[in-house]
């Protein structure tokens, strides 16, 4: 049981303002995770996982990393393509900083603090995992394994080295050469990880209900032997 899905903001320093998505168990709070969405913002499917991650215990939030309207139903291919483009490294790590910030304004500590992404949030997720100190990150479908597509942004073979804490990667097998060399950069880190890939001959396993119910499994597995 869950509270359902609210949004909160959060004041930034520039005027603005960070939008969350977040949804909180009706029971003991057991940690935090951090969901960082999909190309196309925080869709129907990111508000579930939210939910989903309430139900088991966890204070979940989504933070919006697009400014502005972020409906992702509005707009085709060429605008979801924009507002990707339109987002810096820098404003993405400082809006994970805020809503781990939030997260810690409700008591949750760091080593109870978890962050999971796909596609685009996967890619973030293990960016963030390389550069700040918290319990445990996921990454589904991360791209950029080899090649960042900003000369800002090192690719995930390149960031994989600096793992401050445990991460585990799930892929598909159209990723299987580099997602390997992912696997092995991500062990040079001595923290734990864990790769997995899924048989697909594109880059969405979950399009398979099976591998999809293993994979969330995985997934709240990671966070169940991590985060304490």
């Amino acid at each position: 049981m869950t509270t359902g899905i609210r949004i909160e903001g959060v004041p930034l320093t520039d005027g603005g303002e960070l939008r969350l998505s977040v949804a909180e168990p009706d029971g003991p709070v057991r940690g935090g995770v951090v969901v960082l969405h999909e190309a196309r913002g925080v869709t129907e499917i990111v508000r579930r996982i939210v939910d989903r991650l309430a139900a088991d215990g966890w204070l979940a939030v989504a933070p919006h990393l697009y400014r502005g309207d972020d409906d992702p139903d509005a707009g085709d291919d060429d605008t979801v393509a924009e507002r990707v483009g339109s987002l810096t490294f820098q404003q993405v790590m400082d809006d994970c900083d805020t809503t781990f910030g939030w997260l810690a304004d409700t008591g949750v500590e760091a080593d109870r603090m978890g962050v999971l992404g796909f596609d685009l949030g996967g890619t973030v997720a293990l960016q963030v995992a390389a550069r700040r100190t918290f319990g445990a990150a996921v990454t589904v479908a991360g791209e950029g394994i080899e090649s960042s597509p900003s000369p800002s942004v090192p690719a995930l073979v390149e960031a994989a080295p600096d793992l401050t804490c445990p991460w585990l990667g799930i892929y598909s097998e159209a990723d299987s050469d580099a997602v390997g060399r992912l696997r092995a950069a991500a062990e040079s880190s001595g923290v734990a990880t864990d790769v997995v890939v899924y048989p697909s001959t594109g880059h969405r396993f979950d399009d398979d209900p099976e591998s999809a119910a293993e994979a969330w499994e995985r997934v709240l597995n990671w966070f169940d032997s991590h985060l304490r």
